[in-house]
């Protein structure tokens, strides 16, 4: 196996045309030179230099290795010296996801903040709910994964395999026409809405819908399912039915005609940052989570 370091010796050898002034350009000792050119001899199995009086010179061999560890030890040295920028935070990429809530509280702040403390940093961002979003993190389509999933929930084990970082617990509030019975209640039992039309968002939130109206004894009517928040509240705004949507959720939208009332027993959603073991390694990855977890601590 050809080593980088005895390249470098090898050439410092051909350039001063002697093991001694070679070891003088080194600064390391003449038997050393001679040394680590029996091993790359060694390594090749053909001699690269003939002594003719007091120098050195190269054989054929030597001259085509010299020629091309020109370019072997620049693109070694580019590759030490962007991998110590990545390393340093210099420089890298991070593949950012995120569910549409998520987009527009906790990721602005955050990235403003990466971005702050680290510009040669890029973060790229795509939209995606769980499961898909956590699906492209395995898939190796993203690096970090902005999700969610409900407190006592089943299938608490799908992440088991991920690093979880933990963000922030989100409160679900219901949403009424600002004309409702309920308006102005502060707070009610999720039963009160039992006779009541439904807007839904997304599946996931659906699925967390009918789970918690089973538990309270009924099977709410679902007359409008739309994965945008602001279609939901303009939908109840008009009077069209009620909904329940994450707290976070609220703070991006400025719904008209709608008054918000909270959910007796509270449901609460957890908010993490996910990413691949090794992946937690990366610099620019952990940044990414201390600015994501910064920004929740600061909301």
């Amino acid at each position: 196996m050809i080593e980088a370091r005895h390249l470098r010796v090898l050439r410092a050898v051909a350039s001063t045309g002697s093991f001694s002034a070679a070891a003088r350009e080194l600064g390391c000792t003449q038997p050393a030179v001679s040394q680590q050119m029996k091993a790359l001899e060694g390594s090749v199995g053909t001699p690269l230099l003939i002594r003719t009086g007091r120098e050195m010179r190269l054989t054929q061999a030597g001259e085509a290795l010299v020629r091309h560890a020109a370019g072997i030890l620049a693109g070694l040295t580019a590759a030490e010296e962007e991998v110590a920028a990545i390393a340093g935070l210099r420089a890298g990429r991070v593949r950012l996801v995120s569910f549409p809530s998520g987009s527009s509280t906790l990721v602005p702040t955050a990235l403003a903040a990466l971005r702050g403390a680290h510009p040669g940093t890029r973060v790229s961002l795509e939209e995606a709910e769980p499961p898909r979003s956590v699906r492209m993190l395995r898939e190796g389509d993203c690096d970090v994964a902005l999700a969610f999933r409900y407190e006592g929930a089943a299938g608490a084990e799908e992440w088991a395999d991920l690093v979880v970082r933990p963000l922030l617990s989100d409160r679900l509030v219901g949403l009424v026409p600002e004309r409702h019975r309920l308006a102005r209640a502060g707070s009610a039992a999720i039963g009160e809405f039992a006779e009541e039309p439904w807007i839904a968002g997304c599946p996931r939130c659906r699925g967390q819908l009918v789970e918690v109206c089973e538990t309270a004894g009924f099977t709410p009517r679902i007359d409008f399912a739309t994965d945008d928040y602001p279609a939901v509240a303009g939908l109840v705004g008009a009077g069209l039915g009620v909904a329940v949507l994450p707290q976070l959720a609220l703070e991006s939208l400025r719904p008209r005609g709608v008054r918000t009332v909270d959910l007796e027993p509270a449901v609460r959603r957890e908010i993490v940052a996910l990413t691949l073991p090794d992946l937690a390694q990366v610099p620019a990855v952990t940044a990414t989570l201390e600015k994501l977890a910064a920004a929740a601590a600061a909301g």
